[in-house]
């Protein structure tokens, strides 16, 4: 099986350069990687140096990361920003405070404004829940507003805060959303063996910073 097509190819370190940057981008050229996943300060970047075509790698980008409790104007101008310097994808923080404050009139109304603002622009949102720092019930009330407000994919992790993507996490998602919103996971995979594990059992996309090795084993 050819897993590239699956992969998120991340780079997202806060020392990265445009060098570096630029070397993803060729990476993720050379091996048909589904994207590649960047800071928003190197969209920019990123766009003017992948080439011009339908088959060149997408360009994605995290808004509200790592900790996804920016205000929500905030994070819609992010979006806003990222999008005209060329983002296709846009990998969101959901408002973890406001999660476990169970203030879920403000998580709603902080998602809908983002899937909006992205889907009016013809882009793809991916909304990442951080399931290691939530519970079960958490989960599911997210999982409830997603099916209700279609973001284009959950993701698991952003892989800087709490476990990252678990085989038990990307079951739970799918239990509750079923094929109706694609899945991403995200945070620790760093083998073949893990990536097919998870596309076995359906996720859609697999975020990694180690993709070479991915694909290469």
């Amino acid at each position: 099986m050819n897993i590239a097509p699956y992969i998120d190819h991340t780079l997202l370190k806060p020392d990265a350069t445009a060098v570096d940057i630029q070397q993803l981008c060729a990476e993720a050229v050379a091996y048909h990687f589904a994207a590649v996943c960047i800071p928003p300060y190197y969209v920019q970047e990123a766009f003017h140096f992948l080439p011009q075509t339908e088959q060149r790698p997408l360009i994605a980008t995290v808004i509200g990361f790592p900790m996804g409790y920016s205000t929500t104007p905030a994070k819609v101008e992010e979006i806003k920003r990222a999008i005209d310097d060329g983002a296709d994808e846009l990998d969101v923080v959901i408002n973890i405070n406001a999660v476990k404050s169970k203030a879920w009139n403000y998580v709603r109304n902080d998602l809908d404004s983002m899937i909006t603002t992205v889907h009016m622009k013809g882009k793809k949102i991916k909304v990442i829940l951080e399931t290691g720092l939530l519970d079960g019930p958490e989960i599911d009330q997210l999982c409830d507003l997603a099916l209700e407000l279609k973001p284009d994919f959950l993701k698991t992790s952003t892989g800087f805060n709490g476990t990252g993507a678990t085989p038990q996490a990307v079951q739970h998602l799918l239990s509750r959303v079923g094929t109706d919103i694609s899945i991403k996971a995200s945070g620790g995979i760093r083998t073949h063996e893990d990536a097919r594990k998870y596309l076995d059992l359906g996720v859609q996309r697999i975020g990694a910073s180690r993709s070479i090795a991915l694909v290469t084993a």
